[in-house]
């Protein structure tokens, strides 16, 4: 008899990082069904990559804010969805939907249900503020008491979930990121000609949202402490902080030198022609965009936080910074900019270490870890 498992996310997280271990699971024996809240407009998307390897997908009125009071209509949702089958394993991902998740699961979990739960970055971190501390650190203790199995993909959250009531805490290399995307095309944009800069000017880039948390404002505060004209910022994305930081390049003086491209499908081409990918984000969980620059072959420029410390060694594949160190990013970005031969070693270094991150690799993980159970 196949093993029956229920995979319980957003739509948005299904969609972006869930969805080759669905088929995984599904090619490896397990039936596999989905629960996801609506929380993106995606849930056509998710039926649509899953029709061949899922038995359902079901819709959960839930939200990402945990005080929603409409919460309480997905934890029926899923209630209702866990009584009437008997699962092997539930695994679920993020705090409303793990936290939902492990509640309804409750009474199944006596007659033999297990239960995993991913952390995809606890919310409390050091450095976060006291009152993520006050919400979700209490929570999530309480919670781990409902769980088998707890997971993480950085090395702080490991530790501090270790400290939990919970039969077992595993560590794996992330989520997976997916290389076949990662291949320049053939017929590649020129990015230097679109943006009409020369072949010796030095292309520093970021990908990702625009807002405070990715913190691309200390960047362009340090183009200006550099102040050197051939050097230009190119970011990929949209978000709330897009007209701060348009000001903010413009309040510089730097409007010829930073450059907004909005949401791309072209990042990898970008990434070919960069020189220095620069991510200075206040909180991650793992990072990503760091990971797809360093299979890329780039030199990275990040902050010294969570996640992003598991991939990253300072003087190896990059530079590491406080946030909020303007002259320390002033000064990486110096350093890679004269010299080309360390710039190459180490995009040769991500992209030896990268691996044990790429989707190839962390399927089999994930697929142990289930196995397990």
């Amino acid at each position: 008899m196949r093993r029956r498992i229920l995979i319980t996310s957003t739509d948005l997280m299904m969609v972006q990082f869930l969805v080759p271990h669905v088929i995984n699971l599904a090619e490896n024996g397990y039936e596999v069904e989905v629960a996801c809240s609506d929380v993106g407009g995606r849930i056509d998307e998710v039926r649509k990559k899953l029709e061949l390897y899922t038995k359902a997908v079901y819709v959960i009125r839930l939200h990402r804010s945990p005080f929603n009071p409409d919460n309480v209509k997905g934890y029926y949702d899923l209630k209702c969805i866990i009584n009437k089958k008997q699962y092997d394993i539930i695994w679920t991902n993020e705090p409303v939907m793990g936290v939902v998740t492990r509640l309804a699961v409750k009474k199944k979990r006596r007659k033999g249900t297990k239960v995993l739960y991913m952390v995809h970055g606890f919310h409390f971190f050091d450095g976060a503020p006291k009152l993520n501390w006050m919400i979700y650190y209490p929570v999530e203790r309480l919670m781990a008491s409902m769980t088998d199995v707890i997971c993480t993909i950085n090395q702080e959250d490991y530790r501090r979930a270790k400290n939990f009531n919970v039969k077992k805490v595993v560590y794996i290399h992330g989520i997976g990121i997916n290389t076949a995307r990662l291949t320049p095309s053939e017929r590649q944009n020129d990015i230097r000609k679109e943006l009409g800069l020369k072949d010796n000017d030095f292309i520093v880039l970021s990908v990702g949202e625009l807002n405070e948390n990715k913190n691309q404002k200390v960047i362009i505060k340090a183009l200006a402490k550099l102040n050197v004209p051939e050097i230009h910022y190119v970011l990929c994305g949209k978000g709330e902080e897009f007209e701060h930081l348009r000001e903010l390049a413009v309040e510089l003086h730097l409007e010829r030198q930073v450059h907004f491209l909005g949401y791309r499908t072209d990042v990898v081409d970008i990434c070919s022609q960069a020189d220095v990918f620069v991510m200075p984000s206040r909180r991650e969980g793992l990072p990503v965009a760091s990971l797809e620059a360093m299979y890329c072959g780039l030199p990275l420029l990040t902050s010294n936080i969570r996640g992003l410390v598991d991939v990253m060694g300072n003087g190896v594949s990059g530079y590491m910074y406080n946030p909020t160190d303007i002259r320390g990013f002033a000064e990486g970005i110096k350093r890679l900019k004269l010299d080309s031969r360390m710039r190459c070693q180490m995009g040769k270094n991500n992209q030896k270490n990268v691996k044990p991150y790429c989707i190839k690799e962390v399927k089999k993980e994930v697929l142990t870890l289930i196995n397990s159970l």
